[in-house]
C-alpha cells in the first residue's frame, strides 16, 4: 500500500537576499512516509519548518529539490481527484472577510461535491461557532473553528493541520481535537497531519510523532513506541559517533543521550518520556 503522505530528500534554500551560512535551508534533506490512517503530530519551537514543510507537502510552494506525495500523486500536479481529498486550515485563516460562515460553506459545497453541510452545522455547534457571522466579525479563535469546519466539511481522506488550535481554550481545544475523527462516513480512516506547541493535546490523540529541528527531520516514530523504548541516561561528553539503538545526544542536563532501550538494557530503569522531553532532548 502506498503511503499517505511521504516526502524524499526535500530540500528548500533560503532566498538569496536572506541566505545564511549558519543556515542555508528552510528544509533540510527532509525523509518520511505515512501510513494511511495515521495520526501525526508535527512538533518542532518556533522556526523549525513546519509551516514551510506543510506548504511544500501541499504544493503551495515549490522545493528547491527533492520531491513529496499526497495519495500517492506529485504534490506539484495533483489531480482535481486527490484535491478533492484533502483538507487543509493553515496557522493563519485565509477566509473572506464579507462572507458568513454558512456563505462559507455554499461557496465551498459549490467546488467539492463531498460537502455535507448538515455534519459541517453539527459540528460547528460542537465548537460552539456561530455560522451566521462573518469571518471579519469572528475572534481569532472562531475564525480558526471556522478555518477547521472548513477543512472537514467534505469528510478529506487526508487532513493537514497547522497549529490549529492556538488560539483556543482547553475546552475548546478538548472538543477539538475529538472532531479529528468525527463525522466519518468512510470505511478507509483519515490519515491527519497536525502541528501544534500544545505538546499535551497531541499527545492524547497522535499515533506517530515527528520532530523537526532548523528545517531537518530528527524523528519519526510511533508514539507507543517512543513512549515504551526512548530514554535518557547520563552522557556528559558527546560520542564520536552514534551507534546502534543511539538517538541523539543533547548538552542540556549536564549531557543526555537518547537512546532505544531494546539496544541498551541499561537504559531501562530510566524514566518514561513525554513529548516535552523528547522536544527538548532533540532541540539542544
Amino acid at each position: 500500500m502506498s503511503p499517505a503522505l511521504e516526502a524524499r530528500q526535500l530540500c528548500l534554500d533560503l532566498d538569496e537576499r536572506h541566505w545564511s551560512a549558519a543556515r542555508p535551508r528552510l528544509l533540510d534533506r527532509v525523509d518520511f512516509a505515512i501510513p494511511e490512517g495515521a495520526v501525526v503530530g508535527l512538533v518542532g519551537r518556533n522556526g523549525a519548518g513546519k509551516s514551510t514543510l506543510m506548504r511544500c507537502l501541499l504544493g503551495l510552494t515549490t522545493p528547491s529539490s527533492g520531491e513529496s506525495r499526497l495519495l500517492g500523486e506529485p504534490s506539484l500536479d495533483l489531480p482535481d481527484a486527490v484535491r478533492e481529498r484533502l483538507g487543509y486550515a493553515a496557522q493563519t485563516p485565509d477566509l473572506f472577510p464579507r462572507l458568513t460562515g454558512l456563505e462559507h460553506l455554499d461557496e465551498m459545497a459549490a467546488v467539492y461535491p463531498g460537502v455535507n453541510l448538515r455534519d459541517a452545522a453539527a459540528l460547528a455547534a460542537r465548537l460552539d461557532l456561530s455560522l451566521g457571522q462573518r469571518a471579519s466579525s469572528l475572534s481569532l479563535g472562531d475564525q480558526q473553528k471556522l478555518a477547521v469546519v472548513l477543512a472537514l466539511a467534505h469528510d478529506p481522506d487526508l487532513l493537514l493541520l497547522d497549529e490549529p488550535v492556538a488560539s483556543l481554550d482547553p475546552i475548546s481545544r478538548r472538543d477539538f481535537m475529538r472532531a479529528l475523527f468525527a463525522l466519518r462516513h468512510k470505511p478507509t480512516p483519515r490519515t491527519v497531519l497536525v502541528s501544534s506547541h500544545l505538546l499535551s493535546d497531541l499527545e492524547r490523540v497522535v499515533s506517530h510523532v515527528m520532530f523537526l529541528r532548523e528545517g531537518r527531520l530528527q524523528l519519526f516514530i510511533e508514539w507507543d513506541e517512543a513512549v515504551e523504548h526512548l530514554r535518557c541516561i547520563p552522557c556528559p561528553q558527546p560520542p564520536a559517533a552514534l551507534q546502534a539503538g543511539q538517538v541523539h545526544w543533547s548538552p542540556a542536563g549536564g549531557g543526555r543521550l537518547l537512546v532505544d532501550a531494546r539496544a541498551w538494557p541499561q537504559a531501562g530503569t530510566a524514566a518514561v518520556l513525554g513529548m516535552e522531553d523528547l522536544l527538548e532532548v532533540l532541540n539542544t
